[in-house]
Order: structure tokens, then C-alpha cells, then sequence
């Protein structure tokens, strides 16, 4: 997929694409492996995400399900990927406004982001963007996340 700076080279046309879809990720895995590997670093071993068996045995999912802040989580790797400014230097997450976890991430199950530049404002160095992201579950209609989502570029590195 294409990343921002392939299409908006000026400060001008960014400003002029707020209220337009700027990229849609590749899919993306979501293995079991994933989810252990998230639940090890996290400290959140909820039986729901990490034991297969009992999952397939008690839960109404039939299996395990990702954490949804697994599948949130993929917002920094999507913007490392696609949010390439020609005329900015370094970029931040700045955080989240609403976040909402629409329907669960089955282990095995694959997903992407569409972000969607919701607002653009000058900061002190630089530019906030607002994207709405919505991350879609292959082969379902109701996405998996729907966040509100900020993060700063900069126009020069901090020294």
C-alpha cells in the first residue's frame, strides 16, 4: 500500500487531504504466537488469549482471541510504515482521544488499518494529525477497533 508522503510531498497538500482516507495498511497476522508473545510482554495471561484448550472448550468465540490492545498496538507499526512526511523529521504518538473494541480478533484471524486524517493543527515545531482508525477483521463486516488517534510530526529532530 501507498504511504502518505508518496502522494502529499507539501505542507499545502497535507492540509488540503484532511477529510481523506490517507492509507490502508497489508494484513496482518494475528497468530496465537502473536498473542503470547503480547500477553508475555504485557503481564496479561487472561485465560481467553492464551490457553487454546480451554478457549475452544468455554468461550463463545471457540478459540482464542487477541487482547484488543494487541490489535491496537499496531497503530505505531502502520504509522512507522506509512506516515512518511518529506518535510518533517520525526514523528510521535501522541496518544488516543476514544477508542472502541468492536468485535474480537480471533487467533488466526487477519487485520489492517484504514486511517482516515480527521484534523490537522500547527504545534510549536511542527504538526498534530487526528486519524480515525479503523481496524478491519478479513472476512468481516463489524472492524475489530475504531480509535481516534494523534500523533505529532516535527519538522526537525530534537537535539
Amino acid at each position: 500500500m501507498m504511504d502518505v508522503g508518496s502522494f502529499v510531498q507539501t505542507l499545502e497538500q497535507l492540509r488540503r487531504s484532511v477529510g481523506q482516507e490517507s492509507f490502508v495498511t497489508q494484513w496482518v497476522d494475528i497468530t496465537q504466537e502473536r498473542i503470547d508473545l503480547f500477553a508475555k510482554a504485557t503481564g496479561d495471561f487472561q485465560w481467553i488469549h492464551v490457553n487454546p484448550k480451554r478457549a475452544r472448550k468455554e468461550s463463545q468465540f471457540g478459540g482464542t482471541i487477541a487482547h484488543g490492545f494487541l490489535t491496537l498496538s499496531l497503530c505505531g507499526q502502520f504509522y512507522a510504515s506509512h506516515l512518511t512526511l518529506p518535510f518533517c523529521e520525526m514523528g510521535i504518538n501522541y496518544g488516543l482521544n476514544k477508542v472502541r473494541f468492536t468485535n474480537p480478533v480471533r487467533s488466526g484471524a487477519r487485520v489492517r488499518g484504514r486511517f482516515l486524517l480527521t484534523k490537522l493543527e500547527d504545534i510549536q515545531g511542527g504538526l498534530q494529525l487526528t486519524f480515525t482508525v479503523t481496524m478491519e477483521i478479513d472476512g468481516e463486516t463489524r472492524p475489530a477497533c475504531v480509535a481516534e488517534s494523534v500523533v505529532r510530526q516535527y519538522f526537525e529532530a530534537s537535539t
